[in-house]
C-alpha cells in the first residue's frame, strides 16, 4: 500500500466544452515527515497523469435553457474521476466546477438554476466533497481565471521557490492567456509600480508545507472582446465598413491566403452564406497589410481614465520587462507553435517567427492545401486552421508587441518600463547575452506543458486549495489562504471581498 495522499477534482466549464482535471498531493503529516528543510519552505508537490483528464462537448452554457439535462452531460466526466480516485479517498476529495466565458453570458436566472442543478446532481451521484455549492460550483470572472493561471505558471516554473532571480530580486513570472472571447494578463509589478498602484493589485496568500504564509501582490485584468474569435468578428466588420460600397460582391482580404474565397464567416462553401447579399472574402495573402489592418483592433485610442493604460482604455501598471518575464498559453501557444514550426521547447524569437509567418502567408492556397495533404505541418493542422493562421499571427503580433509592449526578442530587449505607446529603447543583444537569456528568462515565451504537466488555470485552483488545508505554523497569525483587495487591513484581518480557497 502506498503512502497517504490527497486528491482534488476541477471541471473547467469553458465555452466550447468541459474538461475534468484530477490532481494528487501527499497528505500533510507524511509530506512534513519526509521533507528536507528546504522543502518545508515550498508549496506542496502536486502531480497529475496524462490519462487523468477528459473532455466533452459542447459547453455547459448550452444547457442554460434545459438545466435538468446537464447531469447526463457531466456524468462521463464525473465517472472518469470516480474510476481514478480510490473509493476511500472520495469523501475528502473536493470537487470544483468553475465556469468561464460561455456561462458568464447566460442571464443571471439561467446561471443560478444551471449551477444549482450541477451541484445537486454531483452530490447525488458522487461521494466527492461539496460542502458549499456557491464555493464549489460557480462562475469565475476573467480576472480570477487569470490569477489561477498566474499561480499555475509560477508553480510549474519555480517562481514561488525563489530559485530564479529575474533581476532586482524579482522571482515570479507574468502570465498571458487568450481564448476566443477575451485575453488576460497577470503579473507582479516591480517594487516601484507595486507601491504606486497598490490599490489596483490583488493580495494573494498561499501557505508552505511548513505552515508559513507566502504573500504576493498581483495585477490581473481581462480584455473582453480581444480574444481571437471576437477580434476576427470585429476585423471583418471593420473591413466591410471600410471597403464595401453598396452592391460590392467581393472584398479583398489580406489575412487570407491568396487564391481562397470564403463567406464572411470563413466558410469555403459559398452556399453557406448567412445572407445572400453579403460579399465574399477573396484572399490576397499580404501579411504586412494584414498587420496594418488588425492594428486598430487594439483600440489604443480609447480614452484612458486611469493612467497608464494598454488596450481599450483599461488600466495596467507599467511593465518592467527587465524583471517581468511572461509566459503565454492557449492562443499564444497555438498561434506560434502549431504551423510555424517552433519546437515544443523552442523559445519565441520575433525575427524567426515573422520570417516563418511571411513565408507561409505568401503561399497560394492550392500549395497550402497540398502541404496539408502531405502532412507538412503535422496531423493536427487541417484546412480551417491553415486558413486562419495568418489572421491569428497578425493579431498575436499586434497584441503582444504593439499592445502589451513585449520587446521583440531577436531585435530588441527593453531595459526600461514601457510607456504604453509601444515605444521602448532598443538594445542590440550580443550572442553571449542572447545565449544567457534564452528560454524562460526572455521577456516572452509561449508554453503548453512544463515538465510534462499542462499549464492550466485549474492547477492554480488546486494549488490554492491544497495550501489552504495547511494550518499556520506556531506563532503565525492564521489569516486565510485566498485572495482579495490589497489593503493595509488585509495584512491584519480578512477583507470583505476575500475569496477563500474552498
Amino acid at each position: 500500500m502506498g503512502h497517504p495522499q490527497k486528491y482534488g477534482v476541477v471541471l473547467d466549464a469553458g465555452s466550447s466544452g468541459t474538461r475534468v482535471y484530477i490532481y494528487r498531493w501527499d497528505e500533510l503529516d507524511y509530506a512534513r515527515g519526509h521533507a528536507r528543510p528546504a522543502e518545508l519552505k515550498q508549496l506542496p508537490e502536486i502531480e497529475t497523469k496524462k490519462h487523468w483528464t477528459k473532455k466533452t462537448k459542447p459547453g455547459v452554457s448550452s444547457f442554460g435553457s434545459k438545466p435538468y439535462h446537464v447531469g447526463e452531460y457531466l456524468q462521463p466526466l464525473l465517472q472518469h474521476a470516480i474510476d481514478i480516485i480510490p473509493a476511500e479517498s472520495a469523501p475528502e476529495t473536493p470537487l470544483f466546477l468553475l465556469a468561464t466565458a460561455g456561462v458568464r453570458l447566460l442571464p443571471p436566472r439561467e446561471q443560478k438554476v444551471l449551477l444549482e442543478q450541477i451541484c445537486t446532481y454531483a452530490r447525488k451521484h458522487t461521494k466527492f466533497l461539496l460542502p458549499e455549492c456557491n464555493l464549489h460550483v460557480q462562475v469565475i470572472s476573467g480576472e480570477t481565471e487569470g490569477l489561477y493561471g498566474w499561480i499555475a505558471a509560477n508553480y510549474l516554473l519555480g517562481g514561488f521557490d525563489k530559485t530564479i532571480d529575474h533581476g532586482n530580486g524579482h522571482h515570479t513570472y507574468g502570465f498571458l492567456d487568450m481564448g476566443g472571447a477575451s485575453a488576460q494578463i497577470a503579473f507582479a509589478p516591480n517594487a516601484t509600480e507595486a507601491k504606486k498602484h497598490a490599490q489596483d493589485l490583488k493580495l494573494l496568500r498561499l501557505r508552505t508545507v511548513g505552515g508559513m504564509p507566502e504573500e504576493y501582490q498581483v495585477f490581473v485584468t481581462t480584455w473582453l472582446g480581444l480574444g481571437m474569435n471576437e477580434a476576427r468578428v470585429l476585423y471583418i466588420k471593420r473591413l466591410m465598413e471600410a471597403s464595401a460600397a453598396p452592391g460590392v460582391k467581393e472584398l479583398p482580404e489580406p489575412c487570407l491566403p491568396k487564391g481562397v474565397t470564403t463567406t464572411l464567416e470563413g466558410e469555403e462553401d459559398l452556399k453557406k452564406k448567412k445572407n445572400a447579399k453579403d460579399p465574399v472574402l477573396v484572399g490576397t495573402g499580404r501579411f504586412e497589410e494584414c498587420l496594418r489592418q488588425t492594428y486598430p483592433l487594439l483600440q489604443k485610442d480609447v480614452p484612458c481614465m486611469d493612467a497608464p493604460c494598454l488596450l481599450k482604455g483599461v488600466h495596467v501598471p507599467g511593465i518592467d520587462f527587465t524583471v517581468n518575464h511572461f509566459v503565454g498559453v492557449s492562443e499564444f501557444w497555438h498561434s506560434t507553435h502549431e504551423i510555424f514550426d517552433f519546437g515544443k521547447d523552442h523559445p519565441y524569437d520575433y525575427t524567426e517567427y515573422q520570417t516563418k509567418v511571411k513565408e507561409f502567408c505568401a503561399q497560394d492556397w492550392k500549395d497550402i492545401k497540398a502541404g496539408i495533404k502531405k502532412g507538412k505541418w503535422g496531423d493536427k493542422v487541417e484546412q480551417e486552421k491553415a486558413m486562419q493562421a495568418c489572421f491569428k499571427a497578425s493579431w498575436l503580433t499586434n497584441i503582444m508587441h504593439e499592445g502589451i509592449g513585449i520587446p521583440r526578442v531577436g531585435i530588441e530587449v527593453s531595459h526600461n518600463v514601457t510607456d504604453h505607446t509601444g515605444a521602448w529603447k532598443e538594445h542590440k543583444l550580443t550572442k553571449e547575452e542572447k545565449a544567457k537569456e534564452k528560454g524562460f528568462l526572455e521577456p516572452f515565451q509561449a508554453v503548453n506543458k512544463i515538465n510534462g504537466m499542462e499549464l492550466s488555470w485549474t492547477l492554480g485552483k488546486i494549488v490554492l486549495y491544497a495550501t489552504s488545508q495547511i494550518p499556520a505554523a506556531f506563532g503565525q497569525t492564521a489569516l486565510p489562504v485566498g485572495f482579495g483587495s490589497n489593503t493595509v487591513q488585509a495584512y491584519k484581518s480578512v477583507p470583505a471581498d476575500w475569496q477563500y480557497a474552498g
